[in-house]
């Protein structure tokens, strides 16, 4: 798929997460909004041998770290046609599959039931080590918040992703600098991030994460034969591709209301 077929997917998965969320009347609007574009770029470009049954053992796998974001994943993986538009509209109902946090006991593709923040990493270096001693070339994708990093599991098991040269990892953090209370640099300052990437021995990218050619081609440029983990350090804007959404802590946990709802498609058909 190319980058403007890409950008048209991520669109309409905005849309989505729009709607359902509005219907649902919760959600994390806000974080949603600003993995899209990644999200996207994994799924329709980048992972390989795609099973929903996770029954392939040679396919890349995913792990949402940043549980909450789950309504974008959902919203994708609609798009990709492993949920059905009557889905979405159970989100977070009773007994629904799409609860509010992924479950891979519900949900197609999902690796890893997540929501306690700190968790995907270390379970992302395990599957990866795993693959390693297997002889198998599998490539473990974990998508991470930007708060996230303050939990310390993140830096014990990177600290072990780089004793094992695992070169078949890739951490993509979301790095929109707001977390639920804050911006992260007033809660718990991540800064120089990079150069903390690099101390813990990683490979380091940084690119435009609301910019699909731009993730696109940091992730299809990744070598996977140097020896080291990679992290991705994706610049994002949270709530990003409507403005009245964009950049503002509130949205967070704020769904579309009423005539907000329409104002944002609107944005989002120009």
């Amino acid at each position: 798929m190319n980058i403007s077929d890409l950008e048209n997917k991520a669109r309409e998965i905005r849309k989505r997460i729009i709607r359902m969320n509005s219907a649902a009347g919760q959600g994390h609007t806000g974080g949603d909004l600003s993995e899209v574009d990644i999200l996207t770029a994994l799924y329709f470009r980048i992972l390989r041998n795609k099973d929903p049954e996770r029954k392939n053992p040679d396919r890349d796998r995913f792990i949402l770290s940043k549980g909450h974001g789950v309504g974008g994943y959902y919203c994708t993986l609609a798009e990709l046609g492993a949920l059905k538009d009557e889905d979405l509209s159970t989100y977070l109902g009773f007994e629904t599959k799409l609860p509010g946090h992924p479950v891979r006991q519900k949900t197609p593709y999902i690796e890893l039931n997540t929501g306690a923040l700190g968790h995907g990493i270390p379970v992302a270096v395990g599957l990866a080590l795993a693959a390693k001693r297997q002889g198998r070339d599998f490539r473990v994708y974990v998508l991470t918040g930007d708060g996230e990093l303050q939990e310390g599991s993140n830096w014990e098991a990177a600290m072990s992703a780089h004793q094992y040269g695992l070169d078949n990892l890739v951490i993509i953090n979301d790095r929109n600098r707001l977390q639920l209370a804050d911006r992260t640099e007033n809660i718990v300052t991540l800064e120089p991030l990079p150069d903390k990437w690099r101390a813990f021995g990683f490979d380091v990218q940084e690119t435009s994460g609301n910019d699909m050619k731009s993730v696109v081609e940091v992730l299809e440029g990744i070598d996977f034969a140097c020896g080291r983990p990679h992290v991705v350090i994706a610049h994002t804007v949270k709530g990003a591709g409507i403005s009245f959404i964009e950049d503002r802590p509130a949205w967070h946990h704020r769904v579309p209301k009423g005539d907000e709802v329409e104002k944002a498609i609107a944005e989002l058909d120009r």
